[in-house]
């Protein structure tokens, strides 16, 4: 069961590097020059890829806090 936690340490961890990833790419989207893309096409790509991010924040926190701060089956 170790390895099972382990695991989820690991993608807790992924999860929270891709909110960056999503944030990032929604600022990149928003701020570039360098696609032809017009201004209202960026704001519709850009909001759902924030909106996600912000949803992802929420998953990570709480992935976080049971893998790495929840009871082991083995503790309780």
């Amino acid at each position: 069961m170790n390895n099972n936690r382990m695991y989820d340490k690991i993608f807790a961890i992924f999860g929270t590097i891709m909110v960056f990833f999503y944030f990032g790419l929604a600022i990149f989207i928003l701020t570039t020059d360098l696609f032809d893309i017009d201004k209202a096409l960026r704001i519709i790509l850009a909001v759902p890829l924030f909106i996600y991010a912000l949803y992802r924040v929420f998953l990570s926190y709480e992935k976080i806090k049971e893998s790495f701060f929840g009871k082991n089956e083995d503790e309780k």
